[in-house]
């Protein structure tokens, strides 16, 4: 694993590997694509359910043989291999469909976030020089139709996400069904149309199999091309790292369209010939409900679901009992929440780490430990890495510092990407050498456990003092009153800066901001308390849960 790294590191000497167990530490052996996994699955498990959705359900056999007509049609209408099909579409098996049906055409899939506005789709839509586009029916009539107007757009399927399922709850599908549209063709009327799947060489591990674009809360998205061979590898590793039964269902609870629900739900699933259980978007309720009905015995999503399910009124134990494996990444997850959960269901919640440009996972917990938390700062650690990943924690001129020291964190290993898909002077600063420069400030402790203290950008300079916000929120968290938290810097004409904290409540809590302040003025140094805390509503987030802070400096 040299690469560049210096003979001494103490980062190469990979200290995390006693925490892992030994079939932890085993080599795997994934196959090329995530393609190649679900093509296993389905010849070995054809009736198996590969995707549940409300009371809908579809086989891998169905699914393969709908996605093979998805591939023909997309051939028909002049997509080649290595062109870009864009799919926004939410969690529903009209997503998988087409997923793999521009896998098996050869294209290059760019997942969309349905709630990109206007210049959002534009922008990734001409970035990527996408030649197709699949979206929903409603979406397209309503904003799409515009924003694909002078785009190299060879074909265009709409999908109903009322298709499928016949008890779609009101909750999250309460839409009519769109006329079909001139314009475009129907998704499942070609899905069933019976076409086969051109005749193509299998997709080789370095083919890029993703551009997924990062979620912009520091900036412009950019495309990181995720290689097949990433996405395969990090589903393997999450299926021998994180095993549940051959076979069991799998809640997709992160967006599929989000690089930890492509890789930690969809690919894991497939590589373990599981079941998707899908439910349009996020409700909590609704949530709830198909835990109970599905049973499932994994999923992952950010800390912020986690809260809303707590805090949901119908929520106990039971529907839980059924997990052997819940895991949290995308968000900062509170040791507070981590406590309370446990407490209140009964189980642990693995934190981990991971970022668009590593393909999800680089770091986790292991199932035979539990996370420390830094006694110093208070922060849970998101685990440690892989047997074949090298973190290190860098200074500003890329040198190592010691074990214990913060700095910025480094990655090295499979899941890295290539780089960022036309930008090859982005690309040559964020990944010096094929290592990714996270922009995430973190530490790593003598036993390999690392911890993410918070963005490099996010850091609040007042008076002179860093101030993270992270340690901020954790203190924040703690507060019975509190749900969720989020703390940034605003200018100050005496301090240069000072710290502002965002709150919302838990349901029929209240707490005055000025007793807020005087709790965190208790708990932190003088100068990281907040002076001014505002209560809202709801903190403004991405679809993948991360609390927006750019939003809320912008307000401030």
């Amino acid at each position: 694993m040299g690469g560049g790294l210096p003979v001494s590191s103490v980062y190469a000497a990979r200290p995390w590997l006693g925490r892992l167990s030994e079939a932890q530490r085993a080599p795997v052996d994934p196959p090329p694509s995530v393609l190649h996994a679900f093509r296993a699955a389905a010849a070995r498990a054809g009736s198996r359910t590969a995707l549940a959705y409300f009371d809908g359900r579809l086989s891998y056999g169905e699914t393969d043989a709908l996605s093979d007509s998805v591939a023909g049609h997309l051939a028909a209408r002049g997509t080649a291999p290595g062109d870009r099909v864009a799919i926004m579409l939410q969690n529903t098996p009209h997503f998988v469909i087409a997923l793999l049906g521009a896998w098996k055409a050869g294209a290059v899939v760019v997942p969309l976030n349905p709630m990109y506005k206007s210049g959002e789709v534009a922008h990734v839509l001409a970035d990527s020089g996408a030649a197709a586009l699949i979206c929903s029916d409603r979406a397209w009539e309503t904003y799409l139709r515009d924003c694909a107007a002078g785009s190299p757009l060879r074909a265009v399927l709409t999908a109903c996400e009322l298709d499928l399922q016949t008890r779609g709850d009101t909750r999250v599908l309460g839409f009519a069904r769109e006329a079909p549209a001139a314009d475009a063709d129907d998704l499942l009327a070609v899905a069933r149309s019976g076409l086969p799947a051109p005749s193509l060489p299998e997709p080789a591990a370095g083919d890029t199999a993703l551009i997924s674009y990062t979620s912009g809360t520091s900036g412009t998205p950019k495309g990181a091309m995720n290689p097949h061979g990433a996405l395969a590898y990090n589903a393997e590793r999450q299926r021998t790292g994180h095993p549940v039964p051959d076979g069991a269902c799998y809640y997709a609870l992160a967006p599929l369209f989000h690089i930890t629900g492509m890789v930690c739900q969809l690919a894991a699933c497939f590589a373990n010939a599981g079941t998707l259980a899908l439910t349009y978007r996020f409700e909590a309720g609704v949530v709830l409900d198909a835990f109970a009905e599905h049973r499932p015995a994994y999923t992952v999503g950010p800390s912020t679901a986690f809260m809303a399910l707590a805090a949901h009124p119908a929520v106990t134990p039971d529907h839980f009992a059924s997990f052997q494996v819940i895991s949290s990444g995308g968000a900062p997850l509170p040791p507070a929440l981590v406590d309370g959960f446990r407490e209140r269901f009964g189980p642990y919640i693995r934190n981990g780490y991971g970022l668009t440009e590593c393909t999800a996972p680089c770091a986790s917990v292991p199932p035979e430990h539990e996370a420390p938390v830094d006694p110093a700062s208070g922060t849970l650690s998101v685990g440690v890495p892989g047997p074949d990943t090298i973190v290190r924690i860098v200074d500003e001129r890329g040198d190592e510092v010691p074990l214990g020291e913060q700095g910025e964190i480094a990655v090295r290993g499979p899941q890295v990407v290539p780089g960022y898909w036309g930008m090859p002077e982005a690309s040559a600063e964020a990944f010096p050498g094929g290592e990714l420069r996270t922009g995430d400030i973190g530490f790593m402790d003598a036993d390999g456990w690392l911890y993410v203290v918070d963005r490099k950008k996010d850091m609040i300079n007042a008076s002179g003092f860093k101030v993270w916000p992270r340690e901020v929120e954790d203190v924040l968290y703690t507060h019975p009153a509190v749900r969720e938290a989020a703390v940034v810097g605003v200018p100050d004409a005496y301090r240069g800066e000072t710290v502002r904290a965002y709150v919302s409540l838990r349901p029929g809590a209240e707490v005055a901001p000025g007793e807020l302040s005087a709790y965190c003025e208790q708990r932190l140094a003088a100068y990281k308390y907040p002076r001014d805390v505002s209560v809202l509503p709801e903190l403004p987030k991405t679809t993948s849960g991360k609390i927006l802070r750019r939003e809320l400096r912008s307000q401030a």
